[in-house]
């Protein structure tokens, strides 16, 4: 299978944890899942104060911990979608939680009131029926059930990009 990438995109309280949360289950049995999320506020904490992989990252140095079970890595840049991808190795599916300027085929997820400052970068919203559906009106997008994953997954293999440089 050729690797596939997808974002989601939403304001905070939106869902969007959990509709990628509910995917990942949904397919992690068959299909190898990748996620990276935007920590916009820095606020992702990966280690404990005064530990060793702590004191190494503050001393200037990038670290990787390596365990039987998990890699961590602390850098003190930011990567391209295709340098985080290739952390990875083989997957199948990269879905991107934010950085909705990364040019990716990309769902917004919307609650109560779709956020236009969104739209620009959407190809699809995903909504529950908290959103009145005058507020759909004119949109350019394709609209999807918040709460159907399966259309949701279907969505993603239909829409998903193979990354280039991969």
């Amino acid at each position: 299978m050729k690797q596939l990438a997808i974002a989601f995109t939403g304001p905070s309280g939106s869902g969007k944890t959990t509709i990628i949360e509910k995917i990942s289950k949904a397919l992690s049995d068959r299909y190898k899942i990748a996620i990276i999320k935007h920590d916009p506020k820095n606020k992702a904490i990966f280690d404990t104060e005064g530990k060793d992989s702590d004191r190494f990252f503050k001393s200037g140095a990038d670290v990787a911990v390596i365990s039987d079970v998990k890699t961590t890595i602390f850098k003190h840049h930011t990567s391209t979608l295709e340098e985080l991808a290739k952390n990875f190795g083989n997957f199948d599916l990269l879905i991107v939680e934010g950085l909705k300027t990364w040019e990716l085929p990309r769902i917004g997820i919307f609650r109560s009131k779709i956020e236009e400052d969104y739209l620009p970068y959407l190809q699809a919203i995903a909504i529950d029926n908290s959103v009145p559906q005058e507020q759909l009106n004119g949109l350019n997008v394709k609209i999807l059930d918040l709460n159907n994953t399966e259309q949701i997954i279907e969505y993603i293999w239909e829409n998903a990009t193979t990354l280039k440089g991969l």
